[in-house]
């Protein structure tokens, strides 16, 4: 046999096997983003340094944000993170996330009262305001546009399911677009128990022995709180940000787990914002600390 048929099949052996060894999630071989190293890093003003929610707006050239403060939409430039645009549509509020559909923009306070900007982008628009049973209590702080439902997805850092064991499970709500209601009966529920048997199923390298430790079962605590949700344009997976204990975990389009991963603090300081480009380039905003500014990272899709 000539050697260079020899030296080319030992080469695809070898590609083949190092593909077998890729750290994987059940279900989700390879995960295509490199979370420790931005692609892009975009620092913020001080003006939205404890910035809580990110999307983009419709045509995906501008990015828009808002802090957990002001009753402000700021539009920032998708390339350096300065702000192009100030859109008041409220007093002062804890405001938590954001997201654009169509010519509105639609944002969620903690106490889960849903704002409805309309035509955003006109001067003096109109807003209104939707409220539902979620409360304080529940704690929403993340939302995201599910276009095949044509629904919001409202993620809860705090009460769980009534019924259930409330310290153990996390859930999202869906406000549907055509109803403007919240159904009672979550989209998707997290659970301990999933989590740390998703874990068990999952490889033995010293990343997943860090999430057992932040899952355990010795925790009386469900420490994976949803602050930001997004959907991925390519694939529909809904991936989930945990500011408390900087996690991100991604669920298929029918809630089953592909992916948990620990977000570390030298980069991810607070994650709260998560979203989308149209290319699949993935977007999260963490909140200042220590004096610093607020950023927003840039991670493309690798493969």
């Amino acid at each position: 046999m000539p050697s260079f048929i020899v030296l080319s099949f030992f080469s695809s052996w070898l590609s083949f096997v190092g593909w077998l060894t890729q750290p994987f999630r059940e279900g989700h071989p390879v995960f295509t983003y490199h979370l420790d190293k931005p692609d892009h890093i975009l620092d913020l003003a001080d003006e939205i340094k404890e910035i809580s929610g990110l999307s983009f707006t419709a045509d995906f050239k501008t990015l828009a944000a808002v802090n957990d403060e002001a009753g402000i939409v700021f539009l920032l430039d998708k390339k350096s993170g300065e702000i192009v645009s100030r859109i008041p549509f409220r007093e002062s509020g804890d405001f938590e996330g954001v997201e654009i559909v169509g010519e509105d923009a639609w944002v969620v306070k903690s106490n889960g009262s849903l704002y409805q900007i309309k035509n955003f982008a006109q001067q003096n628009p109109v807003v209104e305001k939707y409220k539902s049973f979620l409360n304080s209590e529940h704690d929403v702080e993340g939302i995201a546009y599910d276009p095949i439902h044509q629904r919001l997805l409202l993620g809860c850092k705090g009460k769980g399911v009534e019924g259930l064991d409330k310290p153990l499970n996390k859930a999202i709500y869906a406000f549907d677009l055509s109803t403007k209601t919240v159904s009672e009966t979550p989209a998707f529920l997290l659970t301990l128990p999933d989590l740390q048997d998703f874990l068990k199923k999952s490889g033995e390298d010293e990343a997943d022995k860090k999430l057992e430790r932040i899952f355990s079962p010795e925790d009386a605590q469900m420490k994976f709180s949803p602050s930001g949700i997004a959907i991925h344009p390519k694939t529909g997976e809904i991936y989930i940000t945990s500011a408390r204990g900087n996690t991100l975990l991604v669920l298929d389009a029918n809630g089953k787990i592909l992916h948990l991963e620990r977000l570390k603090k030298s980069t991810h300081a607070q994650p709260e914002g998560i979203c989308f480009d149209t290319d699949g380039t993935l977007y999260i905003a963490n909140e200042g600390a220590d004096g610093g500014a607020g950023k927003i990272y840039a991670f493309y899709q690798k493969g």
